[in-house]
């Protein structure tokens, strides 16, 4: 019957954790001098105890360790930004490429350069410029129609607009004739005469009546000859 796995997590009883600590420290030291002597690798490993004891073993002297450990680790920083130097250096040549190529093809659509291309070329070149052209005009229409659309709109609505003021100013027209009528009565009764009226909400009406006219024309000698009989008459009431 096989172990069974051991959980990995904190020891709570001391006893217990400082009689594992002893024994998985004896095979780690174990295990890296076997490392350091199959495989002429230079190892060195530092242990703490929870007390704060120092166990160690080193290959050949944990100082050439340690130095040799520092050195390697700032050749791996150097290392490490000069990648990114360079990765950054690629996407740039990549972004500039990129550039050169839209700048060409623009130039190539604005009828420029064009020298270099064969008759395939030129004829896919022709094919965008009329597929852009339709999208254009497409999209042009589409905004007028829209713009037509709205004014349209707005017609309607002032049209509405209108007929709501006209059937207004009509019913104030209506309720200022007949507020006239109850007022000064029909026009007959007044004399004929022409008359402006004044009424509510800034109105004024204005009518005319036909007046008849009527001319008679003497003669000169008739009107002396009255005129002569009227002075004897006076005369003689005056004796």
């Amino acid at each position: 019957m096989g172990r069974g796995k051991i959980v990995i997590r904190r020891i709570d009883n001391s006893t217990s954790r400082q009689v594992t600590f002893s024994k998985r420290r004896t095979g780690l030291l174990k295990k890296a001098k076997e490392l350091a002597i199959l495989c002429d690798a230079e190892v060195g490993l530092m242990i703490f105890s929870s007390t704060g004891k120092l166990y160690d073993f080193a290959s050949s002297s944990m100082k050439s360790v340690i130095d040799r450990y520092h050195k390697a680790k700032e050749e791996q920083q150097v290392l490490s930004s000069t990648s990114e130097v360079k990765f950054w250096q690629r996407e740039a040549a990549g972004l500039r490429q990129q550039l050169q190529h839209l700048q060409e093809s623009h130039r190539q659509l604005m009828g420029e350069e064009l020298s270099g291309l064969s008759v395939k070329d030129l004829q896919n070149l022709e094919s965008k410029l009329e597929m852009g052209l339709r999208d254009v005009r497409m999209k042009k229409d589409q905004i007028l129609t829209d713009e037509i659309q709205e004014l349209n709109r707005k017609g309607n609505l002032i049209h509405q607009e209108n007929m709501e003021l006209c059937k207004k100013m009509n019913l104030i027209h209506q309720e200022n004739m007949e507020l006239y009528k109850k007022v000064y009565g029909t026009g007959e009764s007044n004399g004929g005469a022409n008359r402006n009226f004044f009424l509510p909400n800034g109105f004024t009406i204005v009518e005319d009546f036909p007046v008849p006219v009527h001319l008679q024309l003497s003669q000169p000698q008739q009107q002396n000859q009255e005129m002569a009989v009227t002075a004897v008459t006076l005369g003689l009431q005056l004796h």
